[in-house]
């Protein structure tokens, strides 16, 4: 119902691990509104996600994907809109993994939370998320990809995370309007 303003890195609320949504709050006025609020938010950023932390709810919430394409990823695929609360995420093997350990795969991500950036971050390829929806009701998904990656990069906020704390390689970082001139906001 209100597009609320997005915590920038820097910010120490960024920083510290996100308390579990009570069994008590589920189905509650208070968690539609936030999830109804940060739904909102994210449109109107563009985002593919969004955490709580991101707008200074310290609990463990997030909500991501959308119904059409996201102009700051062109060409990803779409992402089912989803609202997660108290996640567990699992990296699995890819299905070609001969090992059967879990792999990793390089990527370029951007962040609400650092307009204006981008780098190549690794994440696991193929994860089983588990948690809630806002009604309490179990949500438990094997994905990968662009998915999986969506997934894992909101549910580190609630850890204290941020991508760039994830870049090994720092000549895969810098401003967005420089890598990506063509998905770049207008000046």
């Amino acid at each position: 119902m209100a597009v609320r303003d997005i915590l920038k890195m820097g910010d120490p609320r960024l920083l510290r691990t996100a308390q579990p949504v009570p069994q008590s709050g589920f189905d509650s006025d208070a968690l539609h509104l936030l999830v109804s609020d940060m739904l909102d938010t994210m449109a109107c950023a563009n985002g593919a996600g969004l955490a709580a932390p991101q707008i200074g709810v310290d609990l463990q919430l997030v909500v991501f994907g959308s119904r059409e394409a996201n102009p700051r990823y062109p060409g990803r695929p779409l992402v089912p809109p989803t609202v997660l609360v108290n996640p567990l995420i699992t990296p699995l093997a890819a299905d070609a993994n001969a090992t059967g350990e879990p792999t990793e795969e390089t990527d370029w991500e951007g962040c609400l939370s650092v307009p204006g950036l981008r780098a190549m971050v690794p994440r696991w390829s193929r994860i089983r998320y588990t948690g809630f929806d806002q009604f309490g009701d179990p949500i438990d998904r094997t994905v990968e990809g662009f998915h999986a990656r969506v997934v894992q990069h909101e549910c580190d906020h609630l850890w204290g995370k941020l991508y760039p704390m994830r870049v090994r390689d720092f000549s895969q970082f810098g401003y967005t309007e420089v890598l990506f001139p063509e998905i770049a906001p207008c000046k």
